[in-house]
C-alpha cells in the first residue's frame, strides 16, 4: 500500500504514484481523497527533494535562531503586517484568526516569499504584499543560498502533490497547473524556544487554527512532539514526525475550492509537558503553498453532487491570503 495506516497517520508514497499507470494513478488518488475527507493531514515519503538541500536550509535556520536576539532583530520585519523576514517571540496569535482571543504564541519565525516577481504583476497590493522584499539575515553566512534552493525545491514538490490532488478529485492530472505559475507560497523557518518562564493562563506554543492556502508542507523536528490535530471525533490527536517524510495538510482554500469535500483541519503546538521544566526546543520548517495571486478559487464542479448549489462563491487568491494574514497579527 502507498496510503497507509502508522497506525494511527496515513503515509503516501509519491515517487510511487508518479511511476504508476493511469489505472493505478486513479486508485492511489482514491486513497488520498479518503484521508482528505477524513484528517486533511498525511505524510509524503519518496518525494524526491534532496537530502543535501534539506539538511543546508535546516542547519541554517538552527544557527540563524541560535544568533542573539540583537542580531536577528537587525532583518525583522520593519512594520506590523510586513509579511518577510523576522517575527520575534510572542508577535502573533494564530487562534484569533478563528476569532479566538489568546495571549500571543511562544515563538519564533523567519519568513520569506517567491524568489522572483513574475512580468505582469502589476497589482499594488501583490507588490507590497506577496512580493514584498524578504529582509536577508547577515548571518549565518550561507543562509539566502540555502533558503533560496529550498523554497525553490518546495515550490516543485507542491505543485507535484497538487497533480496527486486533481487526480484524487477525478480531474485530469495537470488541472491546477495553470493556477500555480507563478504561486504566491512562503516559507517560515519557526522555533519554539526552551521555556524558562511559565506560560500565560491559555498560551502554548501556536494556537489552534487553520491554515489558509491550498496545502501546507510541514517538516517537523525529528522525534519532536507538540502538534496536535482535531480528529474528526473532535479529540486532540499527536501528529508523530515521520523519518524521511513531510507532512501534508490541506488548508483553508482547498477546503474552499471542493466545497468542504476536503477538510482543512484544525491543528495547534502544545507546550512541552511540564515535568520537563520547558526544556524542549522545538523546531519546523513551513512551507505555505498558495495559487497564483489572480487566480480565482471557484467550487469545483466535480465537487458538486447534481442540483447541489456551492457553499462559496469564487475569490481571489492573493486578496484572500491578505485578509487572512492581517487577522492574526499582533
Amino acid at each position: 500500500m502507498s496510503a497507509m495506516q502508522n497506525p494511527s497517520f496515513p503515509v503516501f508514497d509519491l515517487g510511487r504514484f508518479e511511476a504508476a499507470s493511469a489505472t493505478q494513478k486513479k486508485a492511489l488518488g482514491r486513497e488520498v481523497d479518503h484521508i482528505c475527507r477524513g484528517t486533511g493531514f498525511l505524510a509524503v515519503t519518496n518525494h524526491g527533494v534532496p537530502q543535501a538541500v534539506i539538511d543546508a536550509a535546516w542547519s541554517k535556520a538552527k544557527a540563524f535562531f541560535d544568533l542573539p536576539p540583537e542580531e536577528k532583530q537587525r532583518s525583522k520585519a520593519p512594520y506590523k503586517g510586513y509579511p518577510y523576514g523576522y517575527l520575534g517571540p510572542e508577535l502573533e496569535a494564530l487562534a484569533k484568526s478563528r476569532n479566538v482571543d489568546t495571549p500571543p504564541d511562544l515563538k519564533e519565525s523567519f519568513n520569506g516569499g517567491p524568489l522572483s516577481v513574475p512580468p505582469g504583476i502589476e497589482d499594488p497590493e501583490a507588490l507590497a504584499f506577496c512580493y514584498a522584499e524578504t529582509i536577508w539575515p547577515a548571518e549565518p553566512a550561507g543562509f539566502v543560498e540555502a533558503w533560496k534552493a529550498y523554497y525553490a525545491a518546495l515550490e516543485d514538490l507542491a505543485l507535484r502533490i497538487m497533480r496527486v490532488f486533481a487526480t484524487a478529485l477525478g480531474l485530469p492530472e495537470t488541472y491546477f497547473d495553470p493556477f500555480l505559475d507563478a504561486p504566491i507560497s512562503a516559507l517560515r523557518a519557526l522555533n519554539y524556544p526552551e521555556q524558562h518562564v511559565a506560560p500565560k493562563p491559555g498560551q502554548i506554543r501556536a494556537g489552534a487554527h487553520t491554515d489558509y492556502g491550498s496545502l501546507t508542507i510541514l517538516l517537523p523536528q525529528p522525534g519532536s512532539r507538540g502538534l496536535q490535530i482535531v480528529t474528526p471525533d473532535g479529540e486532540w490527536a499527536e501528529v508523530p514526525p515521520i523519518p524521511g517524510a513531510f507532512v501534508i495538510n490541506i488548508g483553508d482554500l482547498m477546503a474552499r475550492w471542493t466545497n468542504d469535500r476536503w477538510v482543512s483541519t484544525v491543528h495547534r503546538v502544545v507546550n512541552p509537558p511540564a515535568q520537563q521544566g520547558g526544556k524542549d526546543r522545538r523546531q519546523s520548517m513551513a512551507f505555505f503553498h498558495q495559487p497564483n495571486w489572480n487566480a480565482e478559487i471557484t467550487v469545483l464542479g466535480a465537487c458538486l453532487a447534481e442540483g447541489e448549489a456551492p457553499k462559496y462563491g469564487p475569490v481571489r487568491s492573493g486578496p484572500y491570503l491578505m485578509g487572512k494574514f492581517k487577522a492574526t497579527t499582533k
